[in-house]
Parts: C-alpha cells; sequence; structure tokens
C-alpha cells in the first residue's frame, strides 16, 4: 500500500484514557503489528492506563496518525498508520515518561514515525523521556541515534522449550504448600506480598488493586495458573502467576513466566526456584511446547537460575534514553 508521504498528515493528540472506538484502533494496530513482528509494541501496563484504569500519579498522552487516503480501508485498521504513548510520572527532577511507538505495517517506510515524534517534541518536548523498543528492531534503533537517544537498559526474553528440556525435581521447604489464587479472596494479601517481594522495582513493586483488577478482566486471566504458596497459617510466602499468550497468526501459544516473587520472610528457604518449577510444570500440563520470561540482563541472580533451569536468551527489549552530552 502506498500513500503520500505522511508530513503532512494531522496527528490526534489525546489526553487520558481513550474512547472505545480509538482503543479499537490501537488495538488493532497493536496486533497487527505483533504479528509482524513478533512482539507487542505496546507493554501490558500502557493497554492497562489506555482504557482508564486509575493511573494513580500517572497520566498518558496518547498520538494518532492516521492516514487521510481514500484507499484507506477502517474495516481493517489500516488507516491508523502509526500511534505513539508517553506514560508519564513525576520524579524526583521533574516529569518523566516512557514512550512507546508503533507503525502498522502497511505504512512503514514512510517517515510514520518521524512524524509521530516530531508532534511528540512540539507537544511534550523529550526532557525526561525514555523509550522502549520492544524486540529492539534495526528501525528503531536507527531513529533513536537520529534523536540523540542510545540504550540505557535491556530486558531479556528467555525461552525455554517444554519439550527438549528436562526440570529438576524441586521440593517446597517444609511447611510450605501450594494452592491456586481465589478471586475475592486473595487480593489483598496478594497485593501486600507483591509489595515487600518488589520494593525495589518501580513498576512491579506499585501495582494496585486497580492493576490487579484489570488483568484479572482480561481473557488470558486464570486463576487455576496463579499458584500461591502459603504456610501453615496461611500466610503468603510467595507466589508464581504464569500467562498464556494465545496464537498470533503464524506465531503459535506459548506460556510465560509472568511474574514469580517471595516475600523477605521467605527469602534463603530456595522457595523462588521451587515456584518457578512448578508454575513451568503448569504450562506444560496445558500442553504447551514453548515458555518464555522477561528479566533484566544485569539481574545476574535471576539470569543465572533461569539458565541453569534450560531457558535461552531469544530476543531483547531495550529502553532507550538520551545521550549525556560532552
Amino acid at each position: 500500500m502506498s500513500h503520500a508521504h505522511p508530513e503532512n498528515w494531522p496527528v490526534l493528540l489525546v489526553t487520558g484514557a481513550l474512547d472505545p472506538e480509538l482503543l479499537k484502533d490501537f488495538r488493532t494496530l497493536a496486533a497487527a503489528a505483533e504479528e509482524s513482528d513478533g512482539n507487542p509494541p505496546l507493554s501490558e501496563q500502557t493497554l492497562v492506563m489506555l482504557r482508564g484504569v486509575d493511573a494513580g500519579d500517572h497520566s498518558v498522552l496518547s498520538l494518532a496518525l492516521y492516514a487521510p487516503d481514500e484507499d484507506s480501508d477502517p474495516a481493517t485498521g489500516e488507516d491508523l498508520a502509526g500511534i505513539a504513548v508517553v506514560v508519564e510520572a513525576p520524579g524526583p527532577s521533574g516529569t518523566t515518561g516512557v514512550l512507546e511507538l508503533a507503525v502498522h505495517p502497511a505504512y512503514r517506510n514512510q517517515g510514520v514515525a518521524g512524524r509521530l515524534l516530531e508532534a511528540l517534541e512540539g507537544k511534550r518536548g523529550f526532557d525526561g523521556l525514555s523509550a522502549w523498543s520492544h524486540g529492539n528492531h534495526e528501525a528503531a534503533a536507527e531513529l533513536a541515534t537520529r534523536f540523540g537517544y542510545g540504550p540505557v537498559r535491556e530486558l531479556w526474553k528467555m525461552r525455554l522449550m517444554t519439550s527438549t528440556s528436562a526440570l529438576p525435581d524441586v521440593g517446597l521447604p517444609d511447611g510450605v504448600s501450594l494452592r491456586a489464587f481465589v478471586p475475592g479472596q486473595d487480593e489483598d494479601a496478594w497485593l501486600a506480598a507483591n509489595r515487600a517481594a518488589f520494593s525495589h522495582h518501580p513498576e512491579q513493586g506499585s501495582m494496585t488493586r486497580a492493576d490487579l483488577e484489570a488483568r484479572k478482566a482480561e481473557d488470558w486471566f486464570d486463576p487455576a495458573g496463579f499458584l500461591l504458596a502459603v504456610n501453615d497459617a496461611g500466610e503468603l510466602l510467595g507466589f508464581h502467576w504464569t500467562k498464556v499468550h494465545p496464537r498470533q497468526g503464524p506465531h503459535p501459544a506459548i506460556g510465560e513466566v509472568y511474574v514469580v516473587g517471595v516475600t523477605p520472610e521467605a527469602q534463603g528457604l530456595g522457595l523462588g526456584k521451587a515456584l518457578t518449577v512448578a508454575g513451568i510444570r503448569h504450562l506444560q500440563d496445558k500442553d504447551l511446547h514453548a515458555v518464555m520470561l522477561y528479566v533484566d540482563a544485569d539481574n545476574q541472580a535471576a539470569v543465572s537460575l533461569y539458565q541453569k533451569l534450560g531457558f535461552i536468551r531469544w530476543d531483547t527489549d531495550v529502553m532507550y534514553g538520551p545521550l549525556t552530552k560532552n
């Protein structure tokens, strides 16, 4: 599909939640990009905020670039050429923001991303802004260089082929048992355990009840795959929340080690490894041939554990930030 250059195409700017039709367009474009690239262009938390879930101290700025072309087909979402979303939050030295950007496969190599960034620069500016490249495609790296950005964080995707990997037999510590999450009962206890386990992690540790409820409302949520480790008194010591990603075009369904956490009181018992293995076995029992996870590249302890379990590095998400000027 070929269109006039997008240099003069209007950019729609929206602050806060999207209306249902615009959200549908965003989801359609994101799905098309994921099918083409094998990576979702928008993070789950970003989609949660675009739906209007309580964002706390965060605010959301969205940019949508529609192609004013008579050949565009709104029924397929192909009239939406590109999107950019900035999630902003107050920081110690001013407002910070994280940008995610996606271009529909039918509109690539036509200057869409540059047009969106120029509009963003005019509306918000780039001060305090970082950007995720999910999959770190070459075009994203080139765009980052063009705007004076360089890599500042790496998030590895690691994958385990369940049909060829033998998991170790790892027992639970004495006095600890596993059970499934019970909706309507376990929310408060899990939120407290999650805050304690991830007090050092600005994203996972700040999850709210609204965030949890938003994920419970997703089609993929399955309480049977949300494993809780409790002691004899019923206290929550740790958890392994698994997730199943459905087939996307040619990409088969895949399980995910969504999040594993252990409370400070239960550290040193080997519970993290036991929970990880238990969750992977749960996904294996669902006849999934591969399991993935995300881990920060500099988290050497976690990377080492996953490698010992048979995970290999599969892909990389890269966060870009402004380069220091000499």
